[in-house]
């Protein structure tokens, strides 16, 4: 799998690093929001969709936890179908405190259900925004 364009991968290409990538993106309103992210998606002229994960050290004291978000988060991304998008994942309520453990299989599942829940308009967004670009 060398192709950037390839489903099970994360190469460069399919993140959004730049500063101004990211304020392009934060302009618009969010597309959806759980109980402890918020998802901003833009449609983009670009061949792949990419991704950002913003995780704050104020609503997730532990670097395990904010890892353990940003991966989840990826895996579920590259386990997408998604073309044309650029997509911020913001971690926007606090899921846990510094004095409890970092990551359980509880709070892994939960994160998971609740970032399933943020892709789900993401596709329609692409399948509806395709004929805009």
């Amino acid at each position: 799998m060398t192709s950037a364009t390839a489903s099970g991968d994360f190469a460069r290409v399919r993140r959004i690093v730049k500063t101004d990538e990211f304020s392009s993106v934060f302009r618009l309103r969010p597309v959806q929001r759980t109980a402890h992210f918020v998802l901003y998606a833009r449609p983009t002229e670009l061949p792949n969709a990419r991704l950002g994960v913003v995780a704050a050290k104020r609503f997730a004291p532990r670097a395990a936890t904010r890892n353990t978000i940003k991966r989840v988060t990826r895996e579920i991304f590259r386990c997408s179908s998604l073309t044309n998008v650029d997509c911020i994942v913001r971690l926007s309520k606090p899921v846990n405190t510094k004095a409890g453990p970092a990551t359980t299989a509880q709070l892994k599942r939960e994160l998971r259900l609740e970032i399933l829940r943020l892709f789900a308009p993401v596709r329609l967004l692409v399948t509806d925004g395709a004929e805009a670009l």
